[in-house]
């Protein structure tokens, strides 16, 4: 299998691009409506709602046809301000579950009053002023540990000067790139825009194909504090089917080899489970079924922990047969994740196929 020679679309590429840099905290996506009209206003109508879930309508709906639901979560892990300390750090709060060993002498970007970028550290004690049980531990335990500095010497001057606020959204400081030889794009938030870049890629190719269903793309909000917008989105939407789009945690770097099931560079992951949901199973197998006999890359895997949209969907109406594409990301929740295109083309393809082979009847079967 080659990755070097595969073929790679710019403009997809500039897409997962865009989408990454966007800053988007849970409960402040409003920078994603702007990229998603931006790629997809061609083929369809763009719009939102109060929790700045991002509705996909392409064109070509019908209107009469079994309504076939993607979703992808379009919030990123990120903090809150939640005060000013006297000597003008930042204390902050956490949106979403953060590995808190990752977070010291990361840059980060701190929205200003006046909505701007404002960038800082994120500090903790200097091992010069710990004391020797300090230095001998694990370092700081919790976020009440850490601060953000922005280079503010008093909390007046944070507050007057650098226009920084309570209740102002964090994101990590970092700009995706991607090294085309080695098929390794690295980047935040893949969790989970690359998930929507794959959903809007989906969209697009499935322009003027022959479907029994109509096709709606949600990009979601709040996934990462308690899949909040998929609630209000699934009740609008009413759809009968659904596959949830995830950058979901890689586990090749860290797992005895027999276990690996969500490696770099070998597809899309199909979750059977995880703390969340148990797919539909039937829904499951035809999909894995469907892969083998198209030659599609694929991995199946049954997860201990975690959760996803693709729970709140299936719970949701009168029940929906949902499944979880995952692209496998390195490193998610943290400030840098590691993706690869190979991947990413293999779970559009994935999807594709999936929504081609589409019927009432095939849904009622499931």
């Amino acid at each position: 299998m080659s990755f070097m020679n595969q073929s790679i679309s710019p403009k997809s590429l500039e897409m997962i691009a865009d989408l990454s840099n966007a800053f988007g905290p849970s409960g402040f996506e409003d920078a994603l409506f702007d990229v998603a009209e931006t790629y997809c206003r061609d083929i369809a109508q763009v719009t939102d709602d109060c929790m700045r879930n991002i509705y996909i309508r392409p064109h070509d709906v019908r209107g009469n046809r079994p309504v076939f639901m993607l979703d992808a979560h379009c919030d990123e892990v990120g903090f809150m301000v939640h005060s000013i300390r006297p000597n003008g750090t930042i204390r902050f709060v956490t949106l979403g579950g953060w590995n808190t060993g990752c977070l010291a002498s990361s840059k980060v970007l701190v929205r200003s009053a006046e909505g701007r970028y404002i960038p800082g550290v994120i500090a903790s004690k200097p091992v010069h002023f710990m004391s020797a049980a300090e230095r001998n531990g694990t370092g700081p335990q919790s976020v009440s540990d850490f601060s953000i500095d922005i280079g503010a010497v008093s909390a007046r001057e944070a507050a007057e000067v650098f226009q920084i606020r309570i209740g102002e959204p964090v994101v990590p400081d970092v700009s995706f790139q991607y090294d085309a030889e080695r098929d390794v794009m690295i980047g935040k938030a893949f969790d989970c825009r690359i998930g929507c870049a794959a959903l809007m890629e989906t969209l697009h190719r499935l322009q003027g194909r022959p479907l029994d269903v109509d096709v709606m793309g949600v990009l979601s909000s709040q996934e990462e504090v308690g899949e909040r917008g998929v609630k209000v989105a699934v009740s609008r939407v009413r759809p009968q089917i659904a596959i949830c789009f995830e950058g979901c945690p890689a586990d090749d770097t860290f797992t005895e080899s027999y276990a690996v099931q969500t490696a770099l560079k070998k597809g899309p992951m199909i979750r059977f489970m995880d703390r969340s949901i148990i797919c539909n199973p039937r829904y499951q197998r035809y999909v894995l079924d469907l892969a083998r006999e198209k030659g599609l890359a694929v991995q199946s895997s049954v997860r201990e922990g975690g959760g996803n949209n693709g729970a709140m969907i299936h719970n949701s109406l009168d029940g929906i047969p949902v499944i979880v594409i995952g692209i496998p990301v390195r490193y998610i929740h943290s400030h840098y994740g590691i993706a690869s295109y190979y991947d990413f083309e293999a779970s559009v393809n994935l999807a594709v196929a999936v929504i081609e082979s589409m019927n009432q009847e095939i849904i009622g079967s499931f």
